[in-house]
């Protein structure tokens, strides 16, 4: 498959779509743009009244008025510093705004991307688009944009100067231009290409380390460091590859000042026999001769900004694929309303899926159950079977290939998205706790909940008895991902994440698999007592844990292969139910 041809300025354009977040701070970026324009035509006229000072001088003209040409330049270079730290003020600021408004735009759509996107991207790669490539532009939009535009007035003004001072000059200096205007172009196209392979190895690199760090306990377990370390050091070394390849063409681009430097020694010769003809004074080759300094080291510097421009160009595309991202539509002002309350009935209506990026393989097929409310219904079967991919279409992650999730009768797509998940809570098996305290991690179900209810949910799941131990209680630090808890403690911080919440619907996932026996009993009991007056999903590989369910839903190969009660199960003919019993409670 052919990859499709980006036009020419489309980077570019990619480039000032990123500007439009500078919007609400456009004054004080147009007030540091005339800024800029003043410390350049300051400058410009700096040349000037340095050749005048020399015709003084050579005219016999008196020492007051050569005196007075010298305050001149003074007062000159005194505006051009002024203006120049009132811009660069000016410029830091707006910047420093405008990327902060960027980060959290692109942090909020992120969160807000639907769970089909983050099943395909890792998470090093999106931690380097929010970091690694803004940081690029934070070089764009204050000294790559300010030497821009300084060059560009400078290169213009200073050609408009010499022409006025000597036309003839002035076309023999600027015959060379074409050719390195080509050579500039295509080695910036060079550099523009392996500087986006750069970054996005970078991104790669950084993901193996996210990856690495995470799961530090499987790769020393593995004895895997050496490994990693490998991996690490090949993913580094491409970077660098390209860096080099990207350098050579960077490195061509010296030979702009060289080019120029031969002109202006070629301009100096040439100006020298003018002066000799008696057609050009001396003060006017002098101011000549520095304009074309000012040109040579501005053009010659446009290489640099154009290398950091292309830089910004490649993190530029690579910010704006994740903003053109369809997003879900979540209610940030959402408040509870009659019409979108739940009262706990699930159907599922002949429901067929297959992941977006496994279109070949159906993990459903034609599931129809019902949930009345208040039911506990139990999803039994052996891995793979579709167990998780319901529990991920009740939760609206995805939406069904076919047929309908009904709840209370109506369909899912008919509740707001924010409405359907404010009502549920989800127990995992795996569970997630932040980095910071207990009391966060229990008031996420609720924020802003105050300390008796996060008490009494703690109370509720069994975890007051453990967490009123700590010396700092409510105020312990859990560790990353709650390292420092055990896994019944996780669990049911998880339990009193979910009593807070008060959800309509829960969702169990294998709640209670890896726990010791006491550790199961105090996780159990909390569950019951959270399971009371609420339809309750529970996923179990425990059999024994669902014998009072009110329904036994048992999939295989995404199908549903029986369902009913414990008792019903077990009273009909021999099936997978009766084959899982039989094996769990073999002696």
């Amino acid at each position: 498959m052919k990859a499709h041809k980006r036009k020419p300025f489309a980077g570019f354009k990619d480039l000032l779509k990123l500007y439009s977040f500078m919007r609400p701070f456009r004054g004080k970026f147009f007030l540091g743009l005339i800024f800029l324009l003043i410390s350049s035509g300051a400058s410009l006229m700096f040349p000037k009244f340095l050749g005048n000072m020399v015709d003084l001088g050579n005219q016999g003209k008196l020492i007051s008025e050569i005196s007075r040409t010298g305050l001149i330049l003074l007062a000159i270079l005194v505006i051009q510093a002024l203006f120049s730290y009132l811009r660069t003020r000016l410029f830091v600021e707006v910047t420093e705004r405008t990327l902060a408004s960027i980060r959290q735009h692109l942090y909020n759509h992120l969160i807000r991307l639907p769970m089909s996107f983050f099943a395909v991207r890792r998470v090093g790669e999106l931690n380097s688009r929010i970091s690694s490539d803004i940081a690029i532009l934070q070089d764009s939009l204050t000294t790559t944009l300010a030497d821009f535009l300084s060059q560009i007035l400078l290169i213009t003004g200073g050609i408009t100067l010499m022409v006025i001072s000597s036309f003839r000059l002035t076309i023999f200096m600027l015959s060379i231009l074409p050719a390195v205007a080509l050579l500039s172009f295509f080695s910036g196209r060079a550099i523009r290409r392996f500087s986006k392979k750069a970054q996005g190895y970078v991104a790669e690199s950084n993901t193996i380390v996210e990856e690495t760090l995470q799961g530090i306990q499987n790769v020393k377990a593995f004895t895997n460091e050496l490994f990693e370390i490998n991996r690490y050091r090949e993913k580094t070394d491409e970077v660098a590859r390209a860096g080099i390849r990207g350098g050579k063409y960077q490195a061509a681009m010296s030979f702009i000042v060289l080019i120029f430097f031969v002109a202006m020694g070629a301009v100096i010769w040439r100006g020298a026999t003018l002066i000799a003809e008696g057609k050009m004074a001396a003060g006017q080759l002098f101011s000549f001769v520095i304009y074309s300094g000012f040109i040579a080291g501005n053009i010659g510097g446009m290489a640099g900004v154009y290398t950091r421009l292309q830089k910004a160009i490649g993190a530029a595309e690579k910010l704006l694929q994740l903003f053109d991202e369809p997003s879900e539509t979540l209610d940030d002002q959402y408040i509870p309303v009659p019409e979108t309350t739940l009262h706990g009935k699930i159907e599922f209506s002949r429901v067929a899926f297959e992941y977006p990026s496994r279109k070949e393989n159906e993990v459903l097929h034609e599931v129809s159950f019902t949930a009345e409310p208040g039911q506990q219904i139990a999803l039994v079967g052996p891995s793979g079977a579709g167990k998780s991919t319901i529990v991920s279409l009740l939760l609206k992650f995805y939406d069904p290939t076919s047929g309908q999730i009904l709840f209370d009768g109506r369909d899912n797509s008919s509740f707001p998205l924010t409405a359907l998940r404010a009502q549920m809570a989800i127990v995992p098996q795996d569970v997630f706790l932040f980095g910071g305290t207990i009391r966060e991690n229990i008031a996420y179900g609720k924020p802003g909940s105050s300390e008796e209810e996060i008490i009494d949910a703690a109370s509720q799941a069994n975890a007051w008895e453990f967490i009123r131990l700590f010396p700092d209680k409510l105020e312990t630090i859990v560790g990353e991902r709650g390292v420092q808890l055990s896994g019944g403690q996780r669990q049911r911080i998880a339990i009193a994440r979910a009593v807070l919440k008060n959800p309509k619907i829960l969702i169990l996932d294998e709640a209670t698999s890896s726990l010791d026996s006491e550790s199961e009993r105090l996780v159990q009991e909390a569950l019951d007592k959270l399971m009371k007056e609420r339809t309750s999903i529970v996923i179990a590989h425990r059999l024994a844990t669902i014998r009072n369910a009110d329904k036994i839903i048992v999939l295989e190969n995404g199908i549903i292969a029986e369902q009913g009660t414990h008792n019903e199960l077990l009273a009909s003919q021999k099936g997978l139910y009766q084959n899982m019993i039989e094996l769990q409670f073999a002696l």
